[in-house]
Order: C-alpha cells, then structure tokens, then sequence
C-alpha cells in the first residue's frame, strides 16, 4: 500500500468517526425522543374509514336522565319505557340515526320536559327516524315523542303550570319564546299507544312549546291517535307531514297560537279529522286571565281524503277557535269545514263574524257540502272561505322528497 491510498483510508475513517460522534452527543443532549414513523396506509387505516371498526353497542333508553346525551351512530339504541330528559339537558341525536321502540303500547315514549332541549337535526337523504321494534309494526305500537315548554296555554292562569296527560309533567308559562331544541327531517313511526280512553299519546305532543324550538320537515306515520296534537303554546311548524292517522291527523287546544306552515295530510282506511281545533279544552275549561283562544295562522295547506262518498270531515273547528287559513286543498270528503259552538262559552261564530276565523283562499275537489253551520251564529258561506280554482295548497311532491313515507 502506498502513502497516498493509507492516508486517505485514514483520513476516511476520521470523518466517520467524527460523524458517529456528533450524532451520539447530539441525540444525549437534546433531549428529543426517538422518531416514530406511524404506517396509515389504507390497510391499517380501517379502508380510509378512520373509525375503529367496532360494530357498536345496543343500548336501553329507560328512565330519568340528568344529564346531558349524545347519542352515537355506531350503537344501536331502543326506548324501553318511560324516557324522559329532565330540565337542563340535552338529547343530540344525529342525522341518520333509527331509534327503535319497544312495541308494549303507551308506556314507552320519549319526553323532552321543561327547560329540556333536543337537538335532532337530520337531512333529506339521512332523516332520523323513530318507528317500533317490531318484526311487523303496527300502530299504537308505541307512544310517541312529546315536548314540554313554557309558553303560555289557557287551561291554566298567569305562570301557573298545567299537566301533561302522558308522564304527568308541568308545561306552560309566560315565555312565549320558549326553546325546546330541534326537529328537522324526523319521522315518527307506529305511535299512538294508549293509556286509556282519557290519555292518548299522539306522534308528536307539544305541550306548551315556544317559537324559538325548530320544527321543520317532520312526519308522522301510521299513528293510533293523531299525528300531532297542540297543547297551546306559540311554536312554528314548517314543512309537516301526516299519513295515516287513526284519529285526528292535526289537532290543537289549549291555547295554541303558532304558525303551521306547509302542511300535507293523507287519510289511511282508519282516520277521523284532517284537522280537530279547540279553542280551549273543555275538560278543563278556558281559566287564562285575560282569556284568550287558539288562533293559529295556517298557509299552505293539503288534505286529501278517501271520496266525497265517505261520511267524514276534513276540517272541524270548535270551542270558540279562531284562525286565519291560506291556499288550502281539501279532497275527497262529504264536508270540508265543519263549525260547531254556541253563543256562551265556544263562540265559534263569533270569529267568523269578526273576520278572525276564516279561511283566505280554498279550493275543493270531490267534495259534497263545503261548509256545516252548526255554531248557532248565522254566517254566509262567502263570510267563512273564499274560493280559488287556481290554488294547489302545499307542493308536497318537492319539500316531502325523499325523506318521507306514503
């Protein structure tokens, strides 16, 4: 070996050396911990999924909750019994959730009380939907959902609070702006189990509900009782569907002076009114202080029945209700409007007389008495409806779309 290859080796082997040393003493001093390289390749990254790939839970939804929950889309969750979110809490549900019910009838429902919110915001092509645990569902399966605010109800007076004919809880006040939460794209499935002939659950019970709660694109399908019942309160809705009621598809009492707008009613071989509306409930009696009445404003309207040629209803307004309807389709029923009351204590009339019950524009279809007087009041047909073959009430065929059954 020559002097110029033995001196360069050398020279080669120092700079090595130095090299190692540097990184030795560099990864002493510092501190920093070893590199980890994590592998999310599309094999150990679930097929991109991010999720652990567990199936979920089943779980019960029974009893008192205290405390706020957030319901997760892996588990699977049923209502077992009396389920009732206490005051101060939250049920979040997401969007294309299915919560099942036990099919054992009136006691199994879901309460959101007094002070008590929901947040249950599903989409068109993801609703949240609520049906029976059944293998082959039925209706009056089981309750129904039911909803408990503060805004004022006339069965009661000032901010004294009044009593919910399901779960026996308070509702009622003085905060007409009250918020229970939100229901967007929610069906309510096989509903309507009754406790007894007093104390029937409905799909959807809004027991004094403000007009700050949400309620938009929300179905009741195949109820024992009615789709929807109004126990006073100032809440909106937007965009309600009811097919296949038992009962009354759309009933308010109590009180109730919110907004229904877009409405779309469809009788099934078991029903009785499109829309029952009570001034007050009779059973109780109107003790609010002023004394005021139901008075809803309705706008886009839909009720479609099985023939002129069945002995049935479309619309029955009694106890002294009053109410501004418009662009209304009724079709297919022996009457359309039915008024009853006297000149005491449910002065039906009366509304019509003062312009404060009347409907703005209607239009009627394979109908054979348009309107029944029976409020002792005398009125004209042209004082209670005005006619318009132009009108088409509500277009359920675009905002019911996808998310709701027939």
């Amino acid at each position: 070996m020559n002097k110029l290859n033995f001196k360069t080796m050398r020279n080669k082997f120092l700079f090595a050396m130095t090299i190692a040393a540097a990184l030795f003493t560099s990864c002493g001093e510092d501190g920093t911990a070893d590199i980890i390289i994590n592998d999310n390749s599309v094999v150990n990254n679930n097929n991109g999924t991010g999720n652990s790939g567990t199936t979920g839970e089943a779980i019960s939804l029974s009893g008192n909750y205290t405390e706020s929950l957030t319901l997760d889309i892996a588990n699977t969750y049923t209502i077992t019994g009396p389920t009732i979110f206490e005051d101060g809490t939250t049920l979040t549900i997401p969007a294309g959730m299915t919560i099942k019910a036990a099919a054992t009838g009136a006691d199994v429902y879901l309460a959101i009380a007094q002070g008590a919110k929901i947040n249950a915001e599903g989409t068109s092509s993801q609703p949240i939907i609520f049906t029976s645990a059944a293998s082959t569902p039925n209706a009056g399966d089981w309750g129904g959902l039911i909803m408990l605010g503060k805004a004022p109800v006339n069965s009661v007076s000032g901010n004294a609070t009044a009593t919910s004919e399901i779960a026996n809880l308070p509702y009622g006040g003085l905060l007409a702006d009250d918020n229970s939460g939100m229901l967007r794209y929610v069906r309510v499935e096989y509903s309507g189990g009754k406790a007894d002939g007093q104390s029937e659950n409905n799909g959807f019970s809004l027991y004094g509900v403000g007009n700050t709660t949400v309620l938009e694109y929300i179905q009741m399908f195949e109820g024992k009782d009615d789709g929807i019942e109004f126990f006073g309160g100032t809440v909106n809705v937007r965009y309600l569907s009811i097919v296949n009621a038992e009962d009354d598809s759309i009933d308010w009492t109590e009180g109730y002076t919110g907004n229904i707008t877009d409405a779309y009613v469809k009788h099934g071989v078991e029903h009785d009114k499109g829309i029952e509306a009570d001034g007050y409930n009779s059973d109780i009696g109107n003790n609010s202080s002023p004394i005021f009445w139901s008075s809803p404003t309705v706008t886009n309207l839909t009720i479609i029945g099985l023939g002129s040629g069945t002995a049935n209803e479309a619309v029955r307004l009694r106890e002294g209700t009053q109410g501004v309807f418009t662009n209304v389709w009724i079709e297919g029923f022996a009457e359309a409007f039915d008024l009853d009351g006297n000149t005491g204590n449910s002065p039906t009339g009366q509304g019509v007389l003062d312009g404060t019950l009347k409907v703005n524009s209607v239009i009627f279809a394979d109908v054979t008495k348009k309107l029944q007087n029976d409020t002792d009041f005398t009125f004209t047909d042209a004082d209670f409806y005005t006619e318009d073959t132009t009108l088409m009430g509500t277009d359920y065929a675009t905002w019911g779309a996808g998310w709701t059954r027939q």
